[in-house]
């Protein structure tokens, strides 16, 4: 028997399929009373690991256990895990309770459930239409629907604000919230952090099958330092005064305004009044979660060879001051920077990608010389004479007065 725990252990999961590495020593925990979000690109091994988590695929070396068991040990599983991990699996002539009166048929609990978790899930007025004319945000509904069938301890969600609009993505936030708060586990996954940024409560970040980060959202923005952007008359007195001050992070962003680390906005502000600088705009930057989320993630899939979108290799830095960079190229280090599995950030940071505008006309265009034809008249062609009286060029011939 399970322990009756709900929580979700991975333990060094790897899965090869041939040459290819899905997935690579992943190791997390779903603690129940917690929504989990499983982040990570489109290719990062995320449904391949929900697949060896739900025992659709054998993995080639680690485990995975649900309340302290392998999938294929809980007995009634449906009982104690609801997965979705695609909303696909409905046959387009039978109705949406019907589908869920088979499903509930083959776990065991009554047709009324199936008319329960369609109220659940806001679909109880269309309980009688046909899945097939369904749009994806309901048939996403329905998916979810099938997996609360049998009132599971478990929720494993596959991408499951696809398809769902505005409301319906608040709807799903406010159900799984409320779902673990109730002493449940929900582990859902996605390729975009904002999509789940207020949905959960902590984050497991994938790359390439590898676990890049695991834990809160406040100690994912806690392990990044904010930094002070300042506009001032003179930057390089204020850099100089900066640097005397023992200042190190300072670097000059696109918009030619200096972005300063390990101060705050208000020491930035005193020490540009003590070297007599004027500033022109101050603020303090927070911590950009989805930025963040690109660089622990970047570089999964790069395009080989130099990108001819892309923009010059960097920016030139503070002029007349040494040891000031500019902004940040590609061979550059970034102000942020991505973690290694261990939670620990190295200096190698996410470059911004800059747009260099096509150049017009292109390089190899040649202008077209026009060239005005005059016709010469028909060999046969005689000049209409004027009338009797007329002077050529008078009345309106020759373009004459």
């Amino acid at each position: 028997m399970h322990d009756g725990s709900g929580r979700i252990v991975v333990q060094g999961l790897t899965k090869q399929f041939g040459p290819v590495t899905a997935v690579q020593n992943l190791s997390f925990t779903v603690e129940p009373g917690s929504v989990t979000g499983f982040l990570g690109p489109n290719g990062a091994g995320k449904t391949t690991t929900l697949r060896m988590l739900l025992g659709l695929v054998t993995p080639t070396a680690g485990s995975s256990f649900i309340n302290g068991r392998p999938f294929h040990q809980l007995g009634n599983p449906a009982r104690v895990v609801g997965a979705v991990l695609e909303a696909q699996g409905f046959h387009p002539k039978r109705t949406a309770r019907n589908h869920l009166r088979v499903y509930a048929a083959a776990i065991g609990v009554p047709d009324q459930a199936a008319d329960h978790v369609l109220d659940l899930v806001g679909l109880g007025a269309a309980g009688g239409r046909k899945a097939g004319g369904f749009s994806l945000g309901m048939k996403q509904r329905l998916a979810l629907a099938t997996a609360l069938l049998g009132d599971p301890q478990v929720l494993v969600l596959d991408e499951p604000a696809n398809g769902l609009d505005p409301e319906g993505i608040a709807w799903l936030r406010t159900f799984l919230q409320s779902y673990a708060r109730a002493g449940r586990t929900v582990l859902i996954s996605s390729h975009l952090l904002a999509e789940v940024e207020q949905t959960v409560d902590q984050v497991v970040i994938v790359s390439r099958g590898q676990t890049m980060y695991y834990g809160s959202l406040d100690q994912l923005r806690g392990s990044q330092r904010s930094r002070v952007l300042v506009q001032p008359s003179d930057a390089s007195a204020l850099v100089a005064a900066l640097q005397a001050e023992g200042v190190t992070g300072i670097e000059q962003v696109p918009d030619g305004r200096l972005a300063v680390s390990g101060m705050d906005a208000k020491q930035v502000a005193d020490a540009a009044l003590k070297a007599g600088v004027s500033v022109y705009g101050i603020q303090e930057e927070r911590v950009d979660l989805e930025q963040l989320f690109f660089q622990l993630t970047n570089g999964q899939y790069t395009a080989a060879g130099p990108n001819p979108f892309a923009g010059p290799q960097g920016m030139p830095g503070v002029p007349g001051v040494p040891g000031v960079p500019g902004v940040p190229g590609p061979q550059q280090s970034g102000y942020y920077a991505a973690p290694t599995p261990s939670g620990q950030f190295p200096q190698q940071g996410y470059p911004p990608q800059q747009y260099q505008q096509p150049q017009f006309p292109p390089p190899d265009y040649q202008q077209q010389q026009y060239q005005q034809q005059f016709q010469q008249p028909p060999q046969d062609y005689q000049q209409q004479q004027p009338p009797p009286g007329q002077q050529p060029g008078q009345g309106g011939y020759g373009g004459g007065n």
